[in-house]
């Protein structure tokens, strides 16, 4: 007999007591630094008019988009590790996985935005003002922020579709595709093949985009005459191409195959770099390195 399974128990990172609260002092210390980080950085962007261009209103988009990103994992997952909260239920778990996957996507569409922006800033300077006006510029985070959401509709649908009769232990500290499918006793090639579809069009597309931007960005750079001309325009889209390397090289690992083969130990340790550390490290890669941001603070 057959019954369906209503709730899930997250195991989280299993080990003594011990190793398990310092685990949950890292989470919440390095949540802390990212909400601080990246509100600092819309606080900044919000109150220095020189910072008022559309290079700074996308990186206010990714860092209030990251706040959320990271949000939606750290407080149940030091839950879990605590052992106060390890229960979710399926459509709370339906609810967290929409909602991490749908930012996850907005943020690859937010890069390459990003990188298109740069691309004009860079091959364009003349024209740049004209081109990338604000209006565009709403237009295109606009566009990211209903493109990763609508984009992950459909998976989430047929993940909601699943048959899950036991057993009912996730060895995440989330809820993931990955973990959903390991558990599931109905077919779940129709979720399989709409995540790799979903992945395709989303992650790679977007990553595309993204390289041929910067291949006319260094095309461009190379041709520049004198070495501080090049280092000085290097300089506007490194902190970038930065962001772009970590977050698309964890991304691809997780989501840009054929089916559910990845360990699940692994996945863990993969997610927690995307959805803890990536988050922390993006304000101050853009704040390292950006004089404007420096003499904004």
């Amino acid at each position: 007999n057959w019954t369906s399974v209503e709730e899930f128990i997250l195991l989280g990172f299993p080990g003594t007591w011990q190793f398990r609260v310092s685990f949950v002092v890292v989470f919440a210390l390095m949540y802390t630094l990212t909400v601080i980080g990246n509100a600092s950085i819309i606080a900044l962007v919000w109150r220095s008019s020189n910072l008022h261009t559309p290079m700074y209103f996308f990186l206010c988009n990714l860092s209030f988009l990251e706040i959320w990103y990271t949000t939606g994992v750290v407080p149940k997952a030091i839950g879990v590790m605590l052992g106060t909260s390890q229960t979710i239920s399926f459509n709370v778990c339906i609810l967290q996985l929409f909602f991490l996957l749908s930012l996850g996507s907005t943020e690859c569409f937010l890069l390459s935005v990003m990188a298109y922006d740069r691309y004009l800033a860079i091959c364009y300077p003349l024209r740049y003002s004209s081109l990338m006006n604000s209006v565009l510029s709403v237009r295109l985070a606009l566009s990211s922020w209903l493109g990763g959401f609508l984009a992950i509709s459909l998976l989430a649908y047929l993940t909601s579709r699943l048959t899950f009769c036991g057993p009912d232990v996730i060895n995440h500290f989330l809820c993931d595709i990955d973990s959903c499918l390991a558990l599931s006793c109905s077919d779940t090639w129709p979720v399989e093949l709409a995540t790799f579809l979903t992945s395709i069009v989303v992650v790679v597309a977007s990553c595309v985009a993204t390289l041929v931007s910067y291949m006319y960005i260094i095309s461009s750079i190379l041709r520049i005459q004198s070495g501080h001309g090049r280092k000085k325009a290097f300089s506007t889209c490194s902190a970038h191409l930065s962001v772009v390397t970590i977050w698309y090289g964890s991304t691809m690992f997780l989501y840009v195959k054929p089916s559910a083969q990845n360990s699940l130990d692994l996945n863990k340790i993969v997610n927690t770099f995307n959805t803890v550390v990536t988050p922390l490290l993006n304000p101050f890669i853009y704040t390292l390195r950006n004089k404007e941001v420096k003499l904004a603070l």
